[in-house]
């Protein structure tokens, strides 16, 4: 990582630190990575984004997404965004795929600047979220202080979704992480609290594993769209009111995918000193 150029970005509060590795470069490895993200004594992040060049021809190229404890995510909607903002204003396209560990993402931008990704169908299935055990994911039956009930899904990374009246009211910082290492998540878990104020407007808040409290997470706003679409709480399309800003999402009725769309930004860019992260490579 001698050297190695950045970019700062964020989808609606949900921050970045992007590596381009397209054209060579070392990877950072865990440590390396929880270093780049440490909010005093690295750059700061919520996640650090690795742009690779893509392994199928179906898409213009692959993302690695590290989470702020340097672990892996197999899915970063946010991400997923400023990176095909980036790669449209580099190509002058406005649409492009993506590859990630969920799979190859297609990606749009309109009129406005706002990108639009395809995150893929949202999956039910206890197994495919991964559950330790056979549940109902629509009323999963595990409950910590003032959050009972929580539907389950898999939107290439697992989510619970908790419904409540008041968002404000709930201290998710101490029940976040309790609740992401319940023994029902053998991968652990992404923790969302939701209050639905319409059919077509919710407020949301997500605890992020690997991350914590984040300001917006765009995989957390699909998850809880999914699951109040579920639970006959809203429509199929949502305006997601989250700390950060808004993010618009919408479950196809058709396919069973979600798309998310939302703003994107650049923040500054910047050069890796190597005594960051000492030189440990390798994702």
């Amino acid at each position: 990582m001698n050297g190695q150029p950045f970019l700062k970005m964020h989808g609606a509060g949900n921050d970045f630190v992007v590596l381009d590795l397209r054209a060579g470069g070392e990877a950072p490895g865990r440590a390396a990575a929880a270093a780049i993200a440490d909010r005093r004594r690295g750059v700061g992040c919520d996640q650090v984004v690795l742009i690779t060049p893509p392994s199928s021809r179906q898409a213009d190229a692959g993302l690695t997404f590290l989470n702020a404890d340097g672990t892996e995510s197999g899915a970063c909607g946010n991400g997923t965004r400023c990176v095909a903002w980036l790669l449209m204003e580099e190509t002058g396209l406005n649409a492009l795929s993506l590859e990630t560990q969920h799979g190859v993402l297609d990606c749009t931008r309109d009129a406005n600047g706002r990108v639009t990704v395809d995150m893929g169908p949202a999956k039910l299935d206890w197994q495919d979220i991964p559950l330790a055990e056979a549940r109902d994911t629509l009323h999963m039956g595990i409950a910590e202080g003032a959050l009972d009930d929580p539907v389950g899904v898999s939107m290439g990374n697992p989510h619970a979704v908790f419904f409540v009246d008041d968002v404000a009211a709930i201290a998710i910082e101490t029940l976040g992480p309790a609740l992401e290492h319940h023994p029902l998540f053998p991968e652990r878990a992404n923790i969302g609290v939701a209050a639905v104020r319409d059919a077509a407007h919710m407020r949301l808040r997500v605890w992020e594993r690997g991350a914590g409290l984040t300001l917006a997470c765009g995989s957390g706003a699909c998850a809880a769209v999914v699951s109040a679409v579920r639970r006959g709480l809203t429509g199929r399309k949502v305006a997601v009111e989250v700390d950060g800003g808004e993010l618009i999402i919408e479950w196809l009725e058709d396919t069973g995918h979600v798309l998310m769309t939302g703003p994107t930004a650049i923040s500054f860019s910047g050069t890796l000193d190597p005594a960051l992260a000492g030189r440990e490579t390798g994702v």
